[in-house]
């Protein structure tokens, strides 16, 4: 399976590269398939998300791209959807659902901008408890897949993206296991695979990927199915490091290709 590669980025949103550069590494990696994705339009943050117009140029782009490369590898056209984002879903071949941002009064947070944010946010919004933050963040990952209709559940503990080493907050406190355990298990039930995301390693914020072991080992536990992505923003980071972790990955979580 590690020659796929479903969550990639272009310079159509906040990638380094066209969809065509990303296709070309493809094929020097001779992978099978590719999945060239852009971020759905939100207000949250219009510099990194793509406007609708944007959305439309961008399925376009991808189409002449199937046309042109599709003898050689298999390309879809994906979107991620953030919980806010405020574009419908159409015209493209799956559905990444990920939570970037966390609504207070009306203010939509960032939850991967850093870790000063995150600790801004707790002081002006939860007293300085930054566990009531990270709370809020997994009740909001609970909802992704019922608000964004997706096929696969993107970076399931993006809020541990500057806590590596336990700076911001402890990954073993009761209230953070119950907290991700009661998200799981709750997306679990919809039989969507979760990703094994290694995007904040090639941008070197991790040296792991998302999400934990210890929450992967859960997902399998219950039955659930992982998938590889790299949330590669340049053709370099495609299939980073899926080498590692293929083995933790299952035939199963690519069933949804099928319908494609």
């Amino acid at each position: 399976m590690t020659g796929i590669d479903l969550h990639t980025h272009t310079a159509f949103d906040h990638g380094a590269n066209t969809p065509e550069e990303m296709v070309k590494k493809a094929l020097e990696l001779k992978m099978d398939c590719i999945g060239l994705c852009i971020h759905a339009h939100d207000l949250s943050d219009e510099d990194w998300t793509a406007s609708p117009e944007g959305m439309k140029n961008f399925r376009a782009e991808v189409e002449r791209l199937k046309e042109q490369y599709g003898p050689k590898i298999w390309i879809l056209c994906g979107v991620e959807m953030d919980y806010y984002s405020d574009v419908p879903a159409e015209g493209f071949d799956y559905v990444i659902g990920s939570v970037h941002w966390l609504d207070y009064d009306g203010e939509l947070r960032s939850v991967d901008q850093s870790g000063e944010a995150l600790l801004e946010t707790a002081n002006r919004f939860a007293n300085g408890d930054v566990l009531s933050v990270v709370e809020k963040y997994y009740d909001t990952v609970s909802k992704v897949l019922k608000k964004t209709h997706a096929d696969i559940i993107g970076h399931f503990d993006l809020i541990t993206k500057f806590n590596e080493n336990g700076e911001l907050f402890d990954v073993n406190d009761p209230r953070y296991k119950a907290a991700w355990q009661k998200a799981a298990d709750r997306l679990l039930k919809s039989g969507k695979p979760f990703e094994i995301n290694t995007g904040a390693m090639s941008r070197g914020y991790r040296t792991l990927p998302y999400p934990s072991k210890e929450i992967r080992d859960y997902i399998h536990e219950k039955g659930g199915y992982l998938l590889l992505s790299s949330d590669a923003h340049d053709r370099e980071n495609l299939m980073h490091r899926f080498e590692a972790y293929e083995q933790e990955t299952d035939p199963e979580a690519y069933d949804f290709l099928q319908e494609l």
